[in-house]
């Protein structure tokens, strides 16, 4: 496991920024409408890439079957804008709901799914991704390191139905370029005492390559060692957050497969590295209720969660 250090944000002033750009950029309406086929090859390779179905955990693989249900979370590999590489940001990011500069550092900070059972998506059929922006938050001003909170909603319906199967928040966090390099203590994650049902997996350069491809995601950070290193100041690149959620949902899944979800809240609290052993832990704590985390080798949580289901 890796020793490292946080980059320190450079404090800044509000007036070396462009206020007026930003709450410009606040007030203005966003909004993405996106069609996608929930195609089962496309499934597939999700599936080969994830630990929990790619046959290597005492299961043998098996593909997806027209016509079922969509696994949850599994839409993430869905609904990607297309933009020319040149209206990329400069981290390889897409700039769809991204604040202007100096704000130009991304983090998946964590996110809320709902589904509706009686609307389930379905391997095979079409639907459509509605994404808003519900709320957009100015912290961090007062002591020098500006951020930027946004926190994205998106509705997926199947062709032919009038209310979403699945209803998503994400929320991700702006900050601005990194000035130097200093000493960090990873944040403590509050995770729970019961009895856990441990997975473990270590997320190689190829799972970070093929999870970006398959949600056709250019963020150089989970690809790009040099600029992991030398602009964002991490020791190696990062898994996805997106990637560490959909594992914790399959985590519950894989343990127990007749659970029907209901509502998935998670939180990210420290990057988990690539090429470093990791273990999703899930403890379930009601009847309907389970909590999971995902730690590193030195028992850092990297990322919560908290899932509803009904068996």
């Amino acid at each position: 496991m890796y020793s490292w250090t946080r980059p320190a944000r450079r404090f800044l002033s509000t007036s070396s920024l462009d206020l007026q750009a930003l709450d410009a950029w606040i007030a203005s309406p966003k909004s993405l409408v996106l069609t996608d086929t929930f195609h089962s090859n496309h499934l597939s390779d999700l599936y080969i890439t994830l630990p929990t179905r790619d046959g290597t955990h005492g299961r043998p693989f098996a593909s997806p079957v027209e016509g079922t249900p969509v696994g949850y979370g599994h839409h993430l590999a869905f609904f990607h804008p297309r933009n020319p590489e040149a209206l990329l940001r400069t981290d390889g990011t897409d700039a769809d709901f991204c604040p202007p500069e100096p704000f130009t550092r991304r983090m998946w900070a964590g996110g809320t799914m709902t589904w509706n059972k009686e609307r389930a998506l379905k391997v095979g059929e079409k639907a459509t991704a509605v994404s808003t922006v519900a709320k957009v938050e100015k912290k961090g001003s007062e002591l020098g390191k500006p951020m930027i909170f946004v926190k994205q909603r998106i509705e997926v319906t199947m062709d032919g139905r009038s209310e979403p199967g699945m209803v998503e928040e994400r929320a991700h966090v702006y900050q601005a370029s990194v000035a130097s390099v200093g000493s960090r203590v990873p944040r403590q994650g509050k995770i729970s005492q019961s009895l856990s049902f441990p997975l473990s997996y270590t997320p190689t350069l190829t799972t970070l390559f093929r999870f970006s491809a398959l949600t056709f995601n250019g963020h150089h950070i989970h690809l790009d060692k040099d600029y992991a290193q030398k602009v964002e100041g991490y020791p190696e690149r990062l898994v996805h957050g997106p990637l560490t959620a959909l594992l914790l949902l399959e985590s519950l899944i894989y343990h127990r497969p007749r659970a029907q979800l209901r509502t998935f809240s998670y939180r990210a609290h420290n990057p988990i590295f690539v090429n470093c052993a990791a273990t999703i832990h899930g403890a379930i704590v009601a009847k309907d209720k389970a909590e999971l985390w995902c730690e590193n080798d030195e028992g850092v949580v990297g990322m919560t969660g908290v899932i509803q289901f009904d068996e």
